[in-house]
This record gives structure tokens, C-alpha cells and sequence, in this order.
């Protein structure tokens, strides 16, 4: 028997643990885009944490959406009082949790509202997880696009704006009109400098309306720079027939994830903040460090395993780490190429960070997909692998492990495994990708070709050199013996 999770049902439910205080007290503190899975796994089991210690209640979250994507998940909480459950697992022991910090979520495609919930003094923080794509970044620059249709649209239409960056300004200006101090904006994506970025969409487009107005958010509007860590898979049928089955609880959209998370911010918010540090949460002078151990070494490790494993027809991330070839490459990558380029991290040891990492992506009770890892590629290279390889060239070191990564990437692309399996398309860009590996098959100088996403790389000799023997390999030998001599350095 299952009990459908609503706020009704709370005080029935046994097997999970519920919110540990009154949610008709909460008043909204935050606003947030991008209701996905990872925020309801980390952001807000933070606060559910804090509420729960008796503090903090004026930091409720509003959720905001700009997708059609957003207004499935706002009509799937709404049924259950927007509550969420969540479900952390290990290969030991798994546990669920129904977390109680939304209290509402604005209808998408409604401008008025969501100007007008921003423009509320109540309202000190606007945070954001609209992922690595999300940010109108041009592939050429890596810089803030204003071309970009829809910013040139919200431009001109900054009343009734459709982007979430758009909105954040329209809030902006209604505060400053009303005489309200400015929120904070605080990204949760997993992006470099994802603070410095999200500066650089809100007064780059305020800039194409006035730069009077772009001046007054670099003057009045601060953009605290963060690093989020916690594994968390899409949810399908699998997730919440496992609820059901495993804790009798019928939720609209479960989260799993792991039971590790991690935060680290700048205390940087001027119109204040929740007590998140007496939870769990970091606060640094300098997010920089932790943000480049996390993205090189996980995320550069996640996109390491990723195009090997879908290649050899692997479904899920834990059993990727059970084929000892993938271990064993992912291994040899960090400890030869990746590890040695990241700068020191305050009070860490590089050698241990990577070793948990290996721990979380062995775990068997996430189910994380394979195809999740691989997912959008030409965002994610030039964020969790490029970088490293750009270190290395420039320090006259061997890339060999890296431009292997770089070419099993190219060579999924293609869009067929070994086994000639179809790979569906899997990167907002796919039918590009796939016309470059499709031509890098006779000439691999074609894939390096595209300099948004190799930059320097692309016309560094030694890169270009083990590029192309190991995407060779890959056409001529298939990826296990390609992996194979590569671990042997054969390659």
C-alpha cells in the first residue's frame, strides 16, 4: 500500500522522515529558477536542514521557471503541496526524506507575477540552476552573448521579459524604482565562476537597455560565486517505483541521490542570508580553488568514463567502475594528466578528493546513467577537460590520456557504438557533432576544427598528434583495445 504524498498525508508517513517544523509559519526569503532535481537535492535539503533546527523561516523558496519543461514540474508539486521526497542512497543503506521548503511556484510565462514576487523587499535572494547551456555563452568567445535572440528580445521587451535573466532585471528595476534594496543572485550551476557569469548575463543585458543601467548592477548587485556537489540522476518510472516499493510513498517527482553534498560560497549577500554555515554549508574569501578541484577532477572524471562506457554499450555509471578497463582509465587520466595540473585547495588532498569521487561513482544504488554523463558534451568539454589539456600543452606535458577522452567523445558523435548500437542524440548541438565526427573519421583535424570548444588546443601540435592516433585506434582497433594500449602506454 502507498500513501500519496501531500501536506495531509505528512503526519501518516513512517518510513521517511518529514519536515521537523510548522510549514504554515514560512514566508519566502528566495526566489529560484530552474526547479530541477539537483536543486531539490542540495539547495533545498540545505534549508529544510535549517528550518528543522528552528531558524531561518523567513527563507522559504518561490519556484520561477521560462521552460514549457518548468510547468510539468510545477503542476506535478502543486498536487502534492509542493513537497518533495528524497531519497539518498549508498551501497549499504538508503533512507528517504520528504523536505517542506517550497511554498510556491510561479506559473511560467507569467511575467507580472514573477516581476512582482521579485520586486516583494521579502525577497533577499534569487538563485538560479538552470544549467551549463543555460547562460546565452557564445561557443566562439565563452564570453556572454547579446545577440542572442532571446536576449535582444527581452531588450526590447524588458516589461514583459521570457528569460530568467530578463526577469532577474525586471525585479531589479522595479526594486530600484520602489526604493527596495537589491537581492543577491546567486547561481547553484555547475559553471566556473558561475557568479562572474551570471554578472555578465544581468549587466550585459541591462547594457542593451541603458548602460546607466548596467553600471548600477555592477555597483549595486552582488553575484556570490559558489561550488555545488551532489550526484543526483534524472528521475524516471525506476525512481518511483522504488519509493513505492522501497518506503510506500507515491511522489509526483522523487529525487535519489547520494548521500554526500557539498557547498561552498562567498559570503557575499548584502540584503542578507540564511544561516546555512551551522548546516553544512562553506563560507570561503575564494570559491576558485574548490571549484577547480570539483570540475576537473569529478566532472572531468564523469566525461572520462562517459564516452568509453556508452561506446562499449554500458547503461549506468556504477558499472562503468565494475569494468576494470574504465576504472583503470579514469584512474590513469586523473593521476597522470588531471590531478598534477590542479592548483593546491585549502585544508585537501587531491589524492583523497579523487579517491572519494571513484567511491561515489562505484556506487550501485544511484542507477546515474551513463547517457546523463554523456549528455551535452559541447557545453561540458570546454569546461571539464579542455582546460586541463590547455594546462598541459602549456607546460610542454603529454596530453595522451586527455586527447583520448577528446576522441572517444568525437567517435560517440558518430552516433553509433561498437557493437553498432544508435546513439540518440544526446547534445543540443548533436546534428553539428555529428557531421564533424562523421568527417574526423578520414581526417581527425576536422573535430579540432571547431575552436569554440578546443580554443588553443586546436592547432597545438602535440594535441593534434595524440588526438589523432587515438581516434584512429578507436575507428581501426574499437575502444577496449584502444583503452587497452593506452594503459599499457602503447598507445
Amino acid at each position: 500500500m502507498t500513501t500519496k504524498l501531500s501536506a495531509a498525508a505528512l503526519p501518516t508517513l513512517s518510513t521517511a522522515a518529514v519536515p521537523a517544523y510548522d510549514r504554515t509559519g514560512l514566508t519566502a526569503g528566495i526566489v529560484h529558477f530552474g526547479v530541477g532535481n539537483f536543486h531539490r537535492a542540495h539547495q533545498a535539503v540545505y534549508l529544510d536542514d535549517l528550518f528543522a533546527t528552528g531558524v531561518g523561516h523567513d527563507w522559504a523558496i518561490v519556484g520561477a521557471g521560462v521552460r514549457e519543461a518548468d510547468e510539468a514540474m510545477r503542476l506535478k508539486l502543486m498536487e502534492q503541496d509542493w513537497l518533495t521526497t528524497v531519497v539518498e542512497q549508498e551501497a549499504d543503506a538508503s533512507s528517504a526524506r520528504v523536505t517542506g521548503v517550497m511554498i510556491d511556484y510561479l506559473r511560467p510565462g507569467d511575467s507580472a507575477a514573477v516581476i512582482a514576487r521579485l520586486a516583494d523587499p521579502a525577497i533577499r535572494i534569487v538563485s538560479l540552476t538552470i544549467t551549463e547551456g543555460g547562460y546565452y555563452i557564445n561557443p566562439a568567445s565563452q564570453a556572454f552573448d547579446p545577440a542572442h535572440p532571446d536576449i535582444v528580445y527581452d531588450a526590447a521587451h524588458i516589461d514583459a521579459p521570457r528569460t530568467a535573466f530578463g526577469l532577474i532585471l525586471a525585479g531589479l528595476l522595479a526594486r530600484r524604482a520602489a526604493g527596495v534594496v537589491p537581492f543577491t543572485v546567486m547561481s547553484c550551476d555547475n559553471i566556473p565562476g558561475n557568479g562572474h557569469v551570471t554578472h555578465n548575463a544581468v549587466a550585459g543585458l541591462a547594457a542593451l537597455i541603458d548602460p546607466a543601467l548596467a553600471a548600477w548592477v555592477e555597483i549595486n548587485v552582488a553575484f556570490p560565486n559558489g561550488m555545488v556537489d551532489r550526484i543526483t540522476p534524472a528521475t524516471s518510472e525506476r525512481e518511483r517505483t522504488l519509493l513505492a516499493d522501497s518506503f510506500g510513498i507515491a511522489d509526483n517527482w522523487p529525487v535519489f541521490c547520494e548521500r554526500f553534498r557539498q557547498w561552498v560560497l562567498e559570503d557575499n549577500f548584502p540584503a542578507g542570508r540564511p544561516a546555512l554555515e551551522t548546516v553544512g554549508v562553506q563560507f570561503v574569501p575564494d570559491v576558485a580553488p574548490y571549484e577547480h578541484m570539483k570540475i576537473r577532477i569529478l566532472n572531468g572524471g564523469h566525461a572520462t568514463i562517459a564516452y568509453p562506457a556508452g561506446l562499449m554499450d554500458i547503461h549506468f555509471v556504477h558499472e562503468a567502475m565494475e569494468d576494470p578497463l574504465v576504472s583503470a582509465f579514469l584512474a590513469k587520466v586523473e593521476r597522470d594528466e588531471i590531478i598534477p595540473v590542479v592548483p593546491p585547495v585549502p585544508d585537501t588532498n587531491l589524492d583523497d578528493y579523487f579517491a572519494l569521487c571513484e567511491k561515489r561513482f562505484a556506487n550501485p544504488k544511484i542507477g546515474d546513467t551513463i547517457r546523463r554523463l554523456a549528455l551535452d558534451g559541447s557545453n561540458r568539454q570546454p569546461k571539464f577537460i579542455v582546460p586541463s589539456a590547455l594546462d598541459r600543452v602549456t607546460a610542454g606535458q603529454s596530453v595522451k590520456g586527455l586527447a583520448l577522452v577528446s576522441a572517444l567523445w568525437c567517435r560517440y558523435c558518430y552516433g553509433t557504438t561498437d557493437s553498432g548500437a544508435v546513439i540518440a542524440p544526446n547534445d543540443p548541438s548533436w546534428d553539428r557533432l555529428t557531421a564533424q565526427s562523421r568527417l574526423a573519421k578520414d581526417d581527425p583535424k576536422a573535430w579540432l576544427a571547431m575552436a569554440d570548444i578546443y580554443g588553443g588546443l586546436a592547432n597545438n601540435p602535440s594535441f593534434i598528434a595524440a588526438f589523432s592516433t587515438a581516434l584512429e585506434s578507436l575507428w581501426t582497433r574499437g575502444t577496449r583495445t584502444t583503452l587497452d594500449l593506452y594503459l599499457a602506454d602503447q598507445l
